[in-house]
């Protein structure tokens, strides 16, 4: 089974450059404390790079 991720918004986006407001919305985080799980991958581990300062991330089992 692969390995899925908790990903919570922990600061605002705005003031952002678009394309971190749009990675947001594209992980279906809108406002902070918004918790998504994901299931891990490549595409998955660049977005979450592209806005690393405004998310929490934890590895689920």
């Amino acid at each position: 089974m692969a390995a899925r991720l908790k990903v919570t918004q922990v600061k605002s986006e705005i003031g952002g450059k678009p394309n971190q407001r749009e990675t947001m919305r594209s992980l279906g985080l809108k406002r902070i404390g918004d918790i998504v799980v994901k299931e891990d991958s490549s595409s998955l581990r660049g977005m979450i790079r592209t806005v690393a300062h405004l998310v929490k991330v934890e590895e689920i089992n």
